[in-house]
């Protein structure tokens, strides 16, 4: 009898053999910026807690007193799953984005799947910058529009596709703001121009940005100083910074009510627990008023690159922020490395294709106001350990 899924086993194998293969490892998380893998306490690099509010005692208690009123939310946000810790929210995200309005998403993956497919179909046109996350490019895909690629943060080129795009009924670009395998900048002051010019939706995905950059902390919108442009769309996730679960879209009121009516996303999943809710609306209360932790986590960013660079390793020059590549190339040698690095006791993701592109494969530090001086100290010491050429 012919196994009809032995091909899964012989494209596992392929995979294995090109050092490609992920494999499960259980994790436990520990206070002070570490992590436990196998009863081994290591620093963690690998996660996006960047504010250290996961674990804050203050967020926790306050999930707690949503705890009482059930683990999960029952229903879809449509029928009966919006409480009144979701109209909450809702409410602090708003104002902290300094929006007239914002939705809950479960995800910010379905955040950015939901918003495309709801604002472009077959008679528009999609814009992409090349090194977008994945969800940005599955919505555009999925959506059924025309989908154009532009070299990464190329604004010339941005330019020319939409020159040739005036026909199409309508046109949406989309974007990170901080790209999150490579911890680079959109441009987007000089993004924004270009929507205005050519009549352009432009939704920017601020996942790794929100919470940590602008006077207020709100994102590089902010920072940039485009917040709110009436041609702007923006999408955030509660999952990083912010330390919780799920994702959101700030804009218009009409905008909001018609992802209300359309985002599937939205409307066929379960909304998010209210504990989460709670405990996002305590992280963003904290965010606001203890603008220390970004600025720490921004001021070690800019002495890690630097020293890893005086070190001898290739960490790009236009890394901003507490995402931090060092590039290796070869799946290979990054495995062995972060492997040589566990041994340290330090914990950093090793990026392979096809999460980034062939030839680019890296190790990807993530910074986070939990790790201190002492974790800092810690994952320079072990990358100077070791030999750049390994």
């Amino acid at each position: 009898m012919v196994n009809p899924f032995q091909w899964i086993d012989d494209e596992l194998s392929a995979l294995e053999d090109k050092t490609l293969l992920r494999q499960r490892r259980t994790f436990c998380s520990v206070p002070g910026g570490h992590c436990s893998l196998d009863g081994e306490l290591l620093w963690n690099f690998a996660g996006n807690d960047y504010l250290g509010l996961a674990d804050d005692p203050a967020v926790i208690e306050t999930a707690k007193t949503a705890i009482i009123e059930g683990v999960g939310a029952r229903a879809s946000a449509l029928v009966t799953g919006h409480s009144h810790w979701h109209e909450q929210l809702v409410k602090t995200v708003a104002e902290f984005k300094k929006a007239e309005a914002a939705i809950l998403f479960p995800t910010g993956y379905a955040a950015n799947f939901g918003t495309i497919t709801s604002l472009v179909g077959s008679e528009d046109i999609v814009f992409c910058d090349r090194l977008n996350h994945a969800s940005l490019i599955d919505g555009a895909r999925h959506s059924k529009a025309k989908f154009r690629v532009y070299p990464h943060c190329d604004v010339a080129a941005l330019k020319r596709e939409l020159e040739k795009a005036r026909g199409y009924r309508r046109r949406l670009v989309i974007t990170d703001s901080l790209f999150s395998m490579d911890g680079d900048q959109a441009p987007l002051k000089e993004i924004v121009d270009l929507a205005e010019e050519y009549d352009a939706m432009l939704l920017v995905d601020e996942a790794h940005a929100t919470g940590i950059f602008g006077v207020n902390g709100t994102g590089l919108l902010e920072a940039h100083e485009v917040a709110n442009h009436p041609n702007v769309i923006s999408v955030g996730t509660f999952s990083k910074a912010i330390g919780v679960q799920g994702g959101f879209v700030t804009g218009s009121k009409s905008l909001c009510d018609w992802l209300w009516n359309r985002a599937r996303t939205s409307m066929f999943s379960t909304a998010l627990a209210p504990p989460l809710c709670a405990a996002a609306i305590a992280s963003i209360g904290l965010i606001k008023s203890e603008p220390k932790r970004r600025k720490w986590l921004l001021e070690q960013s800019k002495l890690v690159k630097e020293k890893l660079q005086e070190q001898g390793w290739n960490v790009p020059e236009d890394v901003n922020g507490p995402i931090i590549p060092v590039l290796i190339r070869e799946p290979e040698k990054t495995v062995s490395i972060a492997k040589q690095l566990q041994q340290q006791v330090i914990l950093v993701a090793a990026i392979r294709p096809p999460t980034v592109p062939s030839g680019t494969s890296r190790l990807r530090i993530s910074l986070s106001y939990s790790h201190q001086e002492s974790g800092v100290q810690a994952l320079l010491d072990a990358f100077d350990q070791l030999d750049t050429t390994c």
